[in-house]
């Protein structure tokens, strides 16, 4: 069995003028909405493998609160130069090429991709990943490589304001 979390981001500032795209930092909402969504992924009783962020300063963040909650080595956060903005392809590739060795994996990163990405999984039921969403999908695999929509057995989507 391989578990994936895609996580998008959380919600992030525009107010600072001049900062490219990249560096843009969480807002004040983003960072509670993190500890939140992590204190949900916790309860699950799942502890990822390894954590995988873009280099953009909010998904990087977030990725860095869901450590401390799920006491991942922040150390061991990968930055992934790939996931900012490519297409899902790229994504699929990354997801792919993961080493076996790891059961659950968690990615960090940004819409539109991270919304098509899980549709790719989920049969197109996310209308929009909303910041600090997570789908977490289950596979019936051993093989990163064969991680596809046809091995899927269960997945589930959560949002800061879902209610439970």
């Amino acid at each position: 069995m391989k578990e994936l979390f895609i996580v998008r981001h959380g919600k992030s500032s525009w107010n600072i003028e001049g900062l490219s795209d990249m560096d843009r930092p969480l807002k004040e909402r983003g960072i509670h909405d993190g500890y939140t969504m992590a204190k949900r992924v916790l309860e699950k009783n799942t502890k990822p493998d390894l954590i995988i962020s873009s280099p953009a300063i909010r998904a990087l963040h977030s990725a860095t609160i869901f450590s401390r909650v799920l006491e991942y080595p922040y150390e061991d956060i990968l930055i992934q130069e790939k996931i900012y903005f490519s297409g899902i392809q790229q994504v699929l590739e990354l997801i792919n090429h993961v080493d076996d060795d790891i059961n659950t994996l968690m990615i960090f990163g940004h819409n539109p991709t991270f919304t098509d990405l899980a549709n790719s999984f989920t049969g197109n039921k996310i209308d929009n990943m909303p910041t600090t969403g997570v789908v977490h999908i289950q596979a019936e695999t051993n093989l990163w490589s064969e991680f596809n929509k046809s091995a899927i057995v269960n997945w589930d989507f959560d949002y800061p304001k879902k209610t439970k």
